[in-house]
């Protein structure tokens, strides 16, 4: 113990030496953080709208002051032909164009069936899909409204419908992105570093030749491998602390549940990304080599693990891809423990999986180590 921990001393008065790593450890999940958080983690709302009203009566105003008044759109001027709304969707002034017919007002007040048209640039998905959701959303409404007016049931609240509707959003009541992106932020950082820095550490000692210094020392093979990547581990933690503070303070997404359970859980997941990390030292020959193998690592578990969107919106392929991948169940165990507040009796299924790998690879991990110093 007395070695290790004088191993650790050495690895971390070295790692405190390096400004940049230091940079790097500690200002990389507030950087993203923040950035994802006001970049990615956006709800869309005050969509720029045209509007070409043909009618010009007080019918088609209300209709339209309809899209104002839920936020999700925002008025951004008039025209006069659909040519001239068109062309401002082309040049971006604008991402919904409502067209108004003429007889907008006639029809409504003789109780005849009239059409709007809503012109609605696509090329952003997220925002097209917001602006089709909620304009059939008020023109669904808007029609329900005219309805119980024209049948004259204005006193009894409007028409009554033979289905209530009355959902109930649980966890994330007001649809934040950020609730959902932060627990994968803190995986996603916890990975990298624990990747990237355990292997680019080991790597460099062979770069500069100490790593042969070490091995005709006292210590054994695995008082070496800890005392080197336990540094790691004691600032993983604290990025994840950081983290957390950020979020609940900065972004007000509290930890629901068992923070201690979410450290513990946080220590398996380390013990299979520093295990990959000790690997890809072993083969790496440079530090840009760790890294690049280790980039080569990180970006398939972004995209297959459910960090920025659904795996259930994924090709089978992928769906099932994403099972070897370790973070596909730290994410799980991550957003369950922040958001929802459960525990172990949810997450066994995500635990042994996660353990099975974790220990796997940190054995095989310790066992490359120690014979590639013999």
């Amino acid at each position: 113990m007395r070695r290790m921990l004088t191993m650790m001393r050495k690895e971390f008065i070295h790692i405190f030496r390096d400004r940049r790593t230091i940079a790097l450890v500690f200002l990389q999940p507030i950087m993203m953080l923040v950035l994802m958080g006001y970049a990615i983690a956006v709800d869309i709302s005050n969509i720029k709208t045209l509007v070409y009203d043909q009618s010009n009566s007080a019918e088609s105003r209300r209709f339209t002051d309809r899209f104002w008044q839920t936020g999700d759109f925002q008025l951004a001027g008039y025209v006069s032909s659909a040519d001239a709304a068109i062309n401002q969707i082309d040049l971006g002034n604008a991402k919904v164009v409502i067209v108004i017919p003429p007889d907008f007002g006639t029809r409504l007040s003789g109780g005849q069936q009239t059409s709007v048209q809503v012109f609605i640039d696509g090329s952003d998905a997220n925002t097209g899909q917001r602006a089709l959701f909620a304009s059939q959303a008020i023109g669904q409404a808007a029609a329900v409204e005219i309805i119980g007016q024209q049948l004259g049931n204005t006193t009894g609240g409007g028409l009554a419908m033979p289905i209530d509707m009355r959902p109930r959003l649980l966890y994330n009541p007001d649809m934040k992105q950020i609730n959902f992106l932060l627990p994968g932020i803190i995986g996603s950082v916890l990975q990298m570093q624990a990747l990237m820095l355990t292997a680019v550490a080991i790597v460099r000692e062979r770069e500069q030749g100490t790593m042969e210094q070490l091995i005709v020392t006292p210590i054994k093979p695995w008082e070496l491998m800890l005392g080197k990547i336990m540094p790691f581990v004691a600032i993983a933690f604290l990025n994840v602390g950081i983290t957390l503070l950020v979020g609940t303070f900065w972004f007000h997404v509290e930890v629901k549940g068992d923070v201690l359970l979410l450290l513990g859980l946080s220590l398996v997941f380390l013990l299979g990304s520093l295990g990959l990390g000790i690997l890809l030292s072993t083969v790496a020959k440079t530090q840009i080599q760790a890294q690049t193998m280790a980039q080569f690592l990180i970006l398939p578990s972004f995209m297959l693990s459910g960090f920025f969107i659904s795996r259930d919106n994924m090709p089978a392929i992928a769906y099932y891809a994403g099972y070897l991948m370790p973070l596909t169940y730290y994410l799980v165990i991550l957003r369950t423990i922040i958001l929802k507040g459960m525990g172990l009796s949810v997450l066994w299924n995500q635990i042994i999986p996660l353990a099975i790998f974790s220990l796997g690879v940190f054995v095989l991990a310790a066992r490359a180590f120690h014979k590639r110093l013999e």
